[in-house]
C-alpha cells in the first residue's frame, strides 16, 4: 500500500493525524542541521573575511593593500597552507598566484591529479610583509586565529605545510623544514586531521636540484589523503 493510499484508509477510519517518534525525530533533525553545516561553509568562509578584512592586529596593516584570504573548495579533504602572500597575491587578493603558485598548480596537477580548484589554499599571514621577508612571531599571532577558523571550517584530512613558517604557524613551534620534510605529524587543534611538511614552492624555485625531492613529496601527500 502507497502513501496515499494509507492516508485515505486512515481518514476512513477516522484518524486524521500523525505523529513521528522521537527518536525519528531527532534522526532527521540531525541530518538536517549535518546538510545546513555543509551547505554553509562558503558563507561561513565569507563572514570569516569580513570580520578579517580590516585588520588592525599587527604592523602590516600598514603596508599591505589588502587581506588575503584562502580560496578553493571549502569541502577539500586537503588544504595547502604557505607563509605570506607575496607581491602579486597583494594585488590580485589571492593566494599562490605567482611563479610560486604556478609551481604549485603543476604540483597538483601533475602528482596529485587534481586542479587547483579541488583544494584549499591559504596562508599563515594574510598580509604582505614589506620585501616579502618572514612574518614576525608577532605577526603570525596575530593572524592565528583566523587561520584555525578556517581550518576548523573546512575540515580537510590533510594540512599540507608549504616551508617551515607555515609548519611553524600549524604546529605552534620552531621547525628545520631540512628534518621535518615528508614527516607526518597531529594537527594540535584536531588529532584526527594530519599534517605533512614539505618545501615552500619558492624556496624550490631557488634551488632547482629539490625539485626532484619535492615532487617526492607530493606523491607521498598523494597517498596520504587517499588512505
Amino acid at each position: 500500500m502507497g502513501i496515499k493510499e494509507t492516508i485515505k484508509f486512515l481518514e476512513a477510519i477516522g484518524i486524521n493525524e500523525l505523529y513521528l517518534s522521537q527518536k525519528v525525530g531527532e534522526k532527521d533533525l540531525e541530518v538536517k542541521e549535518e546538510e545546513e553545516k555543509k551547505e554553509s561553509r562558503e558563507e561561513l568562509l565569507k563572514k570569516l573575511y569580513e570580520q578579517w578584512k580590516d585588520c588592525t592586529r599587527c604592523e602590516l596593516h600598514k603596508s599591505r593593500s589588502q587581506v588575503v584570504p584562502g580560496n578553493g573548495n571549502p569541502y577539500s579533504s586537503l588544504v595547502f597552507v604557505g607563509e605570506a602572500p607575496g607581491e602579486e597575491e597583494d594585488k590580485q587578493g589571492k593566494p599562490f598566484v605567482g611563479k610560486a603558485g604556478q609551481l604549485l598548480n603543476k604540483l597538483i596537477k601533475e602528482v596529485l591529479g587534481l586542479e587547483r580548484e579541488e583544494v584549499y589554499i591559504t596562508n599563515v599571514c594574510k598580509c604582505r610583509p614589506p620585501e616579502n621577508r618572514k612574518p614576525t612571531p608577532i605577526e603570525m599571532r596575530a593572524c592565528s586565529p583566523y587561520l584555525r577558523e578556517e581550518i576548523k571550517i573546512i575540515q580537510p584530512k590533510v594540512i599540507c605545510c608549504l616551508g617551515a613558517t607555515a609548519g611553524e604557524g600549524i604546529l605552534g613551534k620552531t621547525l628545520k623544514i631540512t628534518k621535518v620534510r615528508g614527516q607526518v605529524f597531529s594537527y594540535p587543534f584536531n588529532p584526527k586531521i594530519k599534517v605533512f611538511l614539505t618545501y615552500h614552492p619558492a624556496y624550490v624555485l631557488r634551488n632547482p636540484s629539490e625539485e626532484d625531492t619535492l615532487v617526492k613529496d607530493f606523491t607521498k601527500l598523494k597517498e596520504l589523503i587517499s588512505q
